[in-house]
């Protein structure tokens, strides 16, 4: 018999969720960087080894006090993926336990569906012995069908994770065909390789409040042309991005390319530019028109 099955990866920002999703499907699929709050709408990784498939979905983090319309979409998303699936895989950092992680988990517990914590970053602890009570206080705290204690960056225990995750899956028939890795289009990902190059060179000097909008998406002949528009909130940020004679811009622009020729398999001509839209973030008619989803 067939199995199937769609698990939620759940949890507060910055625990390592997309990492650990890009490890489980041994691919890369969800941008990562160590900002939080760098993933901003559900995205579903599919893998499919014979007649199991799961399908994982990868929410941003949840926050308490969201602040501005995105923050509250990205909250929406995340808790909306508790409903309709099969199981929760709830990651935590092993060195740390927050007021999020207390709200996460009563989410969790809300929804009555079981749940396997993945204790994520253990390689922060030199000596095992001491991540022993770590995972005795975890274990206090919920009836988890599974703890695992693993690292997703260099990829500690995620097969035994994998097994557990199969273990749960009901038996019926696949949702998606067998050589789908994802339900999102080519232009999101890209749009996505843009955004995490942005995050990982400029680091703390890049504002929150950033986004990129994919303008033209043509394939020819021997090459697929790409237009993007990277937006920011104040006119102040765009000399950031730009850089000294352009020379970021550049550097944002040639990492995204390699990137993106390798997401897609053939020649990329990659052209971005930046301009300015002020609370961008906050405006409820623009979010609508990059495909996020706010409420009135």
């Amino acid at each position: 018999m067939p199995r199937c099955g769609i698990v939620a990866i759940f949890g507060c920002p910055n625990v390592g969720k997309s990492t650990l999703l890009n490890r489980l499907l041994g691919q890369k699929l969800s941008i990562t960087s160590r900002k939080p709050q760098t993933t901003r709408q559900r995205i579903l990784g599919i893998q499919t080894e014979g007649e199991t498939q799961v399908v994982y979905v990868d929410t941003p983090g949840l926050q308490l006090r969201p602040a501005k319309a995105l923050n509250r979409s990205m909250n929406r998303e995340a808790l909306n993926a508790l409903e309709g699936v099969d199981l929760v895989l709830f990651v935590v950092q092993a060195d740390r336990w927050t007021d999020v992680d207390d709200h996460a988990l009563a989410r969790i517990k809300a929804s009555g569906l079981p749940v396997i914590l993945a204790v994520n970053k253990v390689d922060l602890f030199r000596e095992k012995k001491k991540l022993l009570p770590v995972l005795g206080d975890l274990a206090a705290k919920h009836a988890f069908h599974d703890i695992l204690p693993v690292c997703a960056r260099n990829g500690d225990n995620i097969d035994a994770l994998r097994r557990c995750i199969v273990a749960l899956l009901p038996e019926r028939a696949h949702l998606y065909d067998g050589h789908q890795i994802s339900d999102r289009s080519e232009r999101f990902f890209v749009a996505e390789i843009v955004r995490e190059k942005l995050v990982r060179l400029l680091g703390e000097e890049l504002p929150y409040a950033t986004t990129v909008v994919i303008d033209e998406f043509k394939d020819e002949e021997r090459m697929t042309r790409i237009a993007a528009t990277i937006w920011v909130e104040r006119k102040g940020q765009k000399p950031i991005i730009v850089g000294k004679g352009g020379q970021m811009l550049r550097r944002i622009g040639e990492q995204a390319r390699h990137d993106i020729e390798r997401f897609l398999g053939r020649q990329v001509f990659l052209q971005t530019w930046v301009r300015v839209k002020e609370n961008w973030a906050d405006d409820s008619r623009l979010l609508r028109q990059l495909g996020i989803d706010v409420a009135d």
